[in-house]
């Protein structure tokens, strides 16, 4: 591929506007099993709520948006915004990116750190006896 082609994003063969102009209910014919299901239930006063906040953000009246709401599904309008997603112990920058469509905002938002070991401390085990402390 040339370095100057762009790859356009496509997601199940649509273009972003394409999504973007889609009904809900177009769009989860082409959305995954799992997401259908969860759009299927209906989005509830939290989500709709969040909704509304993201489309006052994109007309530009509205600050940061914070959320709880980890298994909110990634749906077209909402990309191009940052959404601070609560991780357990802080809010997590969060942008909203075309390939994110269809996922949930918890999958980008990850609860755990990785495990960094150190080194054994005093006690530790019998052979820590004979590290020396110096």
């Amino acid at each position: 591929m040339h370095p100057d082609m762009v790859k356009e994003f496509r997601y199940r063969g649509r273009t972003l506007e394409e999504l973007q102009g889609m009904s809900m209910e177009e769009l989860m014919n082409i959305l995954p099993s799992r997401i259908r299901r969860t759009l299927r239930h209906g989005l509830g006063e939290e989500r709709l709520n969040l909704l509304r906040e993201m489309k006052a953000a994109k007309d530009g009246s509205s600050g940061q948006i914070k959320t709880h709401l980890r298994d909110m599904v990634i749906l077209p309008n909402m990309v191009g915004l940052t959404i601070h997603v609560f991780n357990g112990k802080e809010f997590l920058p969060v942008e909203i990116k075309p390939e994110m469509i269809g996922h949930y905002l918890g999958e980008y938002a990850i609860p755990n750190k990785p495990v960094k070991h150190g080194t054994p401390g005093i006690g530790a085990s019998r052979s820590s006896l004979y590290v020396p402390l110096k």
